[in-house]
């Protein structure tokens, strides 16, 4: 389980002060996939980077399966799998080299990173490329990549950010039914997203976030039926309406 408590995170600078998330609060349980939806620059990524202790929120706090994210951080990362959106993996390794890098950070014995390296290459159809250098892999290759060397040590909770971002449609069409499974197996999965269908193919629940404020954090059904509508994306602009957001970028 990962608990969010009033979490405030300012970013400042010699010209204006940013206030990029502001007293927010969720919680995200096992079996299930929560979905963090908002514009560009609401916070998302903030977030997720807070709960994942690379940031330390000013106020509030963050814990997962019970380990405090700012007291006790190595346990966190023990327990989570972290993909953001701007990890870019490069250079003359390959996805093989990678991943046994990784699992060796963690470490894992050689003989469960090549289990775990094998069921991954397996399920995210990467043994064609397992061995070819990162720098020559296409966008969704080295996203997948991405995902496995983020998984290898089978953590029990994940967070993604913007998953499926910039990918064609069979390679995102694999990451999303990959959640799915995860979350069927009892991983507890958190995802930030500004594409509506993705969250509705995902989320058990979700929450919408605005200039860094948790607006709106219900499941799918309880938010059509509180904005009389039937899909999440009308649900969004009348909530985007009702804040004030003129513009979405």
């Amino acid at each position: 389980m990962v608990k969010v408590e009033k979490i405030t995170k300012t970013f400042e600078s010699r010209r204006k002060k940013v206030v990029a998330v502001d007293s927010l609060s969720f919680s995200a349980e096992p079996k299930s996939i929560y979905g963090l939806l908002g514009p560009n620059g609401a916070g998302k990524t903030t977030t997720l980077r807070i709960i994942s202790t690379l940031l330390k929120p000013d106020r509030g706090k963050t814990s997962v399966m019970g380990f405090d994210c700012v007291v006790q951080p190595t346990e966190v990362r023990k327990r989570i799998g972290f993909l953001t959106s701007d990890m870019k993996l490069s250079g003359n390794l390959t996805p093989k080299e990678l991943l046994k890098f990784y699992g060796e950070l963690s470490h894992m014995r050689d003989t469960d990173i090549s289990r775990r390296t094998k069921e991954l290459s397996e399920y995210l159809d990467m043994n064609d490329f397992l061995d070819k250098r990162i720098g020559k892999l296409s966008t969704g290759m080295k996203q997948k990549a991405a995902i496995a060397v983020s998984l290898i040590h089978d953590p029990k909770v994940i967070i993604f950010d913007e998953p499926t971002n910039g990918l064609d449609i069979l390679t995102a069409r694999t990451v999303t039914d990959f959640l799915k499974d995860y979350r069927d197996q009892g991983k507890t999965i958190i995802i930030s997203t500004h594409i509506m269908s993705v969250a509705e193919k995902l989320c058990n629940r979700v929450g919408i976030i605005f200039k860094g404020r948790l607006v709106e954090d219900d499941t799918l059904e309880g938010l059509y039926e509180k904005f009389g509508e039937d899909n999440l994306e009308d649900v969004f602009f009348k909530i985007a309406d009702r804040e004030g957001v003129i513009e979405i970028v």
